[in-house]
């Protein structure tokens, strides 16, 4: 069953991954008014999020970044499916980074790069920033329960070289390629809620005590490896901008958890910023103290 949905929906994808950015943004119009007014597709967990995370504002301005979180959102979805289709010389266009430089800095090093980054703005194109790294670049992801959209997913992002590895392949790989002395990038969407049972830090993010992620700073501090965060700006519909900063090019000598934290202001300058652009789908203060 599920291959024989692949089958019927798989053109239809390929179709809407050949329209022109115009004829595009147009279907993600149309999309939003079904996935907003008719579907209602998490609405509440959006409205409770907003109204969680940005209390200051009156009812009227978080309806207002409600409605553009999901026109956003739309966009977002059918700019992943253009990938499929989508030239490295439209995508470098689109998705530009603005100081590259300070990543092939730490490149030069011979020193793995562990890479921060929050669902905000475009973090699907972000993988376009592989075909400048020399480096072999993983994006630690959530495998898909239908076995043929997974492989889908996993084939378009390589063909901007990245590789997908789940959770679980994550500790493994960087074990055997630590071992065998292959540099890489491991690209970590670290701002999303993790178990309860498997939280080793509570902090603060959008003044919500939390737990979060600490994988990267830990597997950074563990493997030696340079820790980079990736902001990503959306400047106007289908155009983004990149920055890197570095958190630390020595993790293993800042205090366990200062990395994660200052990560999370981070990404609270990017919401406060343009709160429109970040994933309030996701149920990110599910766990709260």
């Amino acid at each position: 069953m599920r291959f024989i949905i692949y089958l019927i929906v798989y053109p239809f994808l390929w179709c809407i991954s050949m329209l022109p950015f115009r004829l595009l943004y147009l279907f993600s119009d149309f999309i939003y008014l079904i996935v907003y007014y008719i579907i209602g597709y998490r609405k509440k967990t959006v409205r409770k999020n907003i109204a969680l995370a940005l209390p200051h504002l009156s009812d009227q301005e978080r309806l207002i970044i409600e409605k553009k979180s999901f026109q956003h959102l739309c966009d977002m979805f059918l700019e992943m499916i253009k990938t499929m289709t989508i030239s490295k010389n439209e995508i470098s266009k689109r998705f530009v980074f603005t100081n590259l430089e300070v990543y092939q800095k730490l490149e030069g090093q011979n020193k793995s790069i562990a890479m921060m980054m929050a669902h905000y703005a475009s973090y699907e194109w972000a993988i376009s920033m592989n075909t400048y790294v020399k480096f072999s670049a993983f994006a630690i992801y959530k495998k898909l329960s239908n076995p043929y959209f997974d492989k889908l997913v996993r084939n378009i992002r390589s063909r901007f070289k990245a590789t997908l590895i789940t959770t679980k392949e994550t500790i493994p790989l960087i074990i055997e390629n630590n071992k065998n002395k292959k540099l890489a990038l491991y690209g970590f969407a670290s701002d999303q809620s993790p178990r309860v049972s498997t939280a080793f830090h509570w902090q603060k993010f959008m003044g919500i005590e939390v737990p979060v992620h600490t994988g990267a700073e830990m597997l950074s501090k563990k493997y030696n490896m340079f820790i980079v965060f990736l902001k990503v700006k959306k400047v106007k519909r289908g155009y983004y901008e990149a920055s890197f900063e570095v958190l630390s090019e020595n993790a293993s000598a800042v205090p366990n958890y200062e990395i994660t934290d200052k990560f999370l202001k981070l990404v609270e300058q990017q919401i406060h910023e343009a709160p429109e652009h970040y994933l309030w789908t996701h149920n990110r203060w599910k766990h709260r103290r």
